[in-house]
């Protein structure tokens, strides 16, 4: 039995780091109906216990206890989860104002997911360069995102804008870079470390040689024991375990600001004498986030059925 850490997944091979070196592994049945129901039962960034069978192949038996997860929907109206990565010190969500668009509803969707699993979550607004005539949609991102209390920094891959900046936060730290596909997460971690292929990587047989590498959740060694877990590119983010009346939990900013409100229980929509409303009338909380508080409570009650 060994002990190790799952650097690729593509759901039906999985490669474990042992030490230095890497391992193709496979799972057991009975793990795939051990806890949530998951469509990966295994995923980057598990510790994982595998032993060899009597073929000689080796086999994950057990996932060693997660300190934390990022997890959605697997698909609208599914009951099964997805788990992005697991075992995470950062998540960094990659936001483009401009080819392709990321809906701000898809990144409030991010940070709390990321809020209710504790794992600190910082934004990336890439393709800065391509917004020199935009200044006013720039600064308004900044101003909802920051005053929420989250860290936007502007990037440019192609520029190397921002790259020092980001490099900065990686060392020693399991980091995930998440967001919508085109949004360029891939070549970020290629210029976060121009040795790693990103796009094409050398891949085992045993995972479809020749493939592109960013089909699969992949994790990169980076700086003095640092990783990086670049996904591929995600459409929707919808919420799983979290409950209506915790929602708001999960919104920094109304976190601050809820105690002033008139009931214990209020649940910031309806109530007279709540405190996140008033805010949000009077610009210190962001429309576009309290938005999204509302459509999130409204569109997910059918999953919840």
């Amino acid at each position: 039995m060994i002990e190790g850490l799952v650097i690729r997944a593509t759901g039906s091979w999985y490669e474990v780091l042992n030490g230095t070196e890497k391992i193709n592994c496979r799972i057991r049945g009975k793990l795939r109906l051990k806890g949530v129901r998951s469509t990966n039962p295994v995923v980057v960034g598990d510790i994982v216990r595998c032993q060899s069978d009597q073929n000689g192949e080796w086999v994950i038996h057990d996932i060693v206890p997660r300190r934390n997860y990022i997890i959605r929907r697997a698909s609208n109206l599914s009951k099964e989860s997805h788990i992005i990565a697991a075992n995470i010190d950062r998540a960094m969500i990659v936001v483009t104002l401009i080819e392709p668009v990321t809906a701000l509803e898809f990144v409030d969707r991010f940070l709390i997911t990321c809020e209710a699993y504790k794992v600190p979550a910082t934004i990336l607004l890439a393709k800065i360069d391509l917004l020199s005539d935009s200044p006013e949609a720039v600064a308004q991102f900044h101003e909802i995102y920051e005053s929420a209390g989250y860290e936007v920094i502007d990037i440019s891959a192609t520029q190397g804008i921002g790259i020092e900046r980001v490099k900065s936060m990686l060392d020693g730290k399991v980091t995930l870079i998440s967001g919508n596909s085109g949004v360029g997460k891939s070549t970020l971690v290629g210029q976060i470390d121009p040795t790693l292929d990103v796009r094409t990587g050398e891949i085992s047989d045993s995972f479809h040689k020749g493939k592109h590498t960013t089909t699969f959740s992949t994790m990169y060694p980076i700086g003095s024991n640092g990783y990086i877990i670049d996904t591929p590119g995600i459409k929707g983010f919808g919420l799983i375990e979290i409950d209506d009346k915790e929602l708001w939990h999960y919104f920094p900013e109304m976190i601050a600001t809820a105690g002033e409100c008139r009931f214990y229980n209020c649940t910031h929509t309806h109530e007279p004498g709540c405190a996140v409303v008033e805010a949000v009338k009077e610009g210190r909380i962001s429309y576009s986030r309290y938005e999204s508080y509302l459509k999130i409570l409204d569109d997910d009650e059918k999953y919840r059925k």
